[in-house]
């Protein structure tokens, strides 16, 4: 490696200092702009070695792995510059696609509020590890604490890490999906022991119980259930599938709801694409039709039994449930007519074929949420090609001291 003084010039997209070089740019991370330090570099990656001239708006880290876990990219930057950062992903990400739209603050999340995450766990012949990989590596950085998550998920680390490690191999690495839900923690183990024989059945039981896990899954089979995860949407009471997806925090959900709810207005009919377990068609359904598809079954299943147990209580408008995998089989334009607004929540990979079905529709209302927002604007811009105007779009920051940003954008027609 080369030791240099640099200064940085800007941040990049994945919360790394950039130095812009005529061979091509420098990323280290760590670093905040105007910052003069000294780097050791190797091709287009640096490591900081000293911090010559901190930038004022640098932070003192709260957890005490960072640095090392790449959970984080940006706890050391101030709150203020870390949401204008985050505002200024979205601004760019519409520039490329040429859309120009005044882009709103970022309604921010707090410190343990993440109720879902997905840890790795790996066990050698002395030692355990559990915990987020570092950044660009295989290698796990064991947490023994972690301030994004729920204090709850966060206690209970080192009995999850006890819990898995019988039914883990030396040779791979697990992932374990941990949930809050209603009534305690779900957790769902996939990349262990394959078909775990009786014996480490009753072990991974006896280790749920300790924990006081309200359900453990492991690569999909239940193997305990103490309590059914139960998760309350809108005042129907859903148990979640074992890997069934959920908004990163309940803050976030609660905001994204009440934008999307103004936005339908009143609007007699709607439909919600990629609806998963129905968060926002089970609130868009206390005052009109509402079409829920989505792709996986157990999913589908889950918001059909809450609608059918708890429905009628709650006073909800009819609610039809329809499973399609729509990155294959997209709803046409002419089924999307039938509809007075469309919610839609695609994958990270956006939903290319059913953004062109829905951008010949003569739908009045159209709102988008993602967690990318390169493949939001790439899907704006094939309404707005088509007759539609983006008229607000609002990030929400669910991914604390992460690069990921999340956005809703409202469209209309004509």
């Amino acid at each position: 490696m080369t030791k240099i003084e640099v200064i940085i010039d800007h941040i990049g997209a994945q919360g790394d200092g950039v130095v812009e070089r005529d061979e091509g740019p420098l990323y280290i991370p760590l670093t905040l702009s105007g910052e003069r330090i000294s780097v050791e570099v190797e091709g287009d990656r640096g490591v900081l070695r000293d911090l010559l001239e901190p930038s004022s708006d640098r932070e003192t880290p709260t957890c005490p792995h960072f640095g090392q876990c790449g959970g984080c990219a940006l706890q050391h930057q101030s709150p203020s510059i870390y949401l204008e950062w985050k505002r200024q992903q979205v601004v760019r990400a519409l520039a490329v696609q040429g859309i120009e739209v005044e882009v709103g603050e970022v309604i921010p999340c707090a410190p343990h509020s993440r109720r879902r995450a997905t840890f790795g766990a790996m066990r050698t012949r002395k030692t355990l590890r559990f915990g987020f990989y570092e950044r660009a590596s295989h290698t796990l950085v064991h947490l023994d604490t972690c301030p994004v998550v729920t204090k709850t998920m966060e206690e209970a680390l080192p009995k999850l890490a006890t819990l898995v490690t019988p039914g883990l191999t030396r040779k791979g690495k697990a992932s374990v999906a941990v949930t809050q839900t209603g009534s305690g923690l779900d957790v769902d183990v996939r990349g262990g022991k394959k078909d775990p024989d009786l014996a480490l059945r009753e072990i991974l039981a006896v280790g749920a119980a300790e924990a006081d896990l309200a359900r453990l899954s492991w690569d999909g089979e239940i193997l305990s259930e103490r309590r059914a995860p139960i998760l309350n949407f809108s005042g129907v009471e859903i148990v979640l599938p074992p890997g069934g997806f959920l908004q990163a925090t309940q803050e976030g959900e609660n905001a994204l709801i009440s934008l999307i709810l103004e936005a339908v207005g009143e609007a007699g009919s709607a439909v919600d694409l990629f609806a998963g377990c129905g968060t926002f068609s089970l609130a868009l359904a206390r005052k009109r039709k509402v079409l829920a598809v989505e792709g996986a079954a157990a999913q589908c299943a889950a918001l059909e039994r809450g609608v059918n147990r708890f429905g009628p209580g709650v006073g909800l408008k009819p609610l039809t449930v329809e499973r399609r995998d729509l990155a294959h089989r997209p709803l046409s334009t002419l089924e999307l007519d039938k509809f007075e607004a469309v919610v839609i929540d695609p994958p990270r990979a956006g939903a290319a074929r059913q953004f062109e079905e829905l951008s010949w529709s003569k739908v009045p209302v159209v709102v988008s949420v993602s967690c990318n927002p390169a493949t939001f604007a790439r899907d704006a811009r094939t309404l707005i090609s088509h007759g539609y105007r983006l008229e607000t779009i609002t990030p929400l920051d669910q991914f604390l001291w992460s690069p990921h940003i999340e956005v809703v954008g409202i469209f209309k027609k004509g």
